[in-house]
């Protein structure tokens, strides 16, 4: 198995023992930390990164895949407002995944878990794999580093909605997602705008957040 495959499933199982804590059950029908968005779906969001990697298994026939950095500029979620369709729609499908409950969420979490603990150690190094709901192909691989990324960033936003401390993934984990972050900054600000954030206080601009 690739070395983002195995690191898909240890950031899985981290983000779902944030998911277990009971600082979650208890706040569970509270507003997030995030816009619109309650803790039950906040955490359904978080599940709602296995369906899709079941999902993007599951799709017909790949076509060309094309760079990560790429993907994420083709979404249109990722410059829009947070009262975009794009957006609300997001929002609208975690907090359906969450209506069933915490311990339904739980039990839906594994089972997906457990299906892709057993698919995906024989798919080919090279799988290319369609994302159905954006029409377009990465490699399977590219792939799971932005399922990565999801789960690192929305375990803090969890972690903060309900008052605990932010997971601890390992750097295995949290490196690729800054270095994709970090990437996906360049491509909206520019090369200056992050060199200047990251060296230089007295110029930093105000912000550079990849989304």
């Amino acid at each position: 198995m690739t070395e983002y495959r195995q690191l898909y499933f240890t950031a899985a199982e981290t983000a779902m023992s944030l998911v277990s804590d009971p600082a979650v059950v208890a706040s569970w029908d509270k507003p997030s930390a995030l816009h619109d968005f309650s803790v039950a779906g906040l955490a359904g969001h978080i599940v709602h990164q296995f369906v899709r990697v079941g999902d993007a298994l599951a799709a017909g026939e790949a076509g060309e895949p094309i760079p990560v950095v790429e993907h994420f500029a083709r979404s249109a979620w990722v410059q829009a407002g947070v009262d975009d369709e794009s957006n609300v729609s997001v929002r609208r499908g975690g907090e359906a995944a969450g209506a069933a409950g915490h311990a339904a969420l739980l039990e839906r979490a594994q089972g997906l878990l457990d299906q892709q603990r057993a698919a995906l150690p024989g798919e080919p190094a090279d799988r290319v794999v369609l994302l159905p709901w954006a029409g377009w192909s990465l490699l399977l691989d590219d792939f799971l580093l932005t399922r990565l990324m999801e789960l690192v960033v929305h375990a803090d936003d969890l972690a903060s909605s309900v008052g605990v401390p932010t997971p601890e993934f390992p750097a295995a984990v949290t490196e690729p997602v800054v270095d994709l972050l970090a990437k996906l900054s360049v491509h909206r600000h520019g090369p200056t705008a992050v060199v200047r954030a990251l060296s230089r206080t007295e110029r930093a601009p105000a912000a550079i957040s990849a989304f």
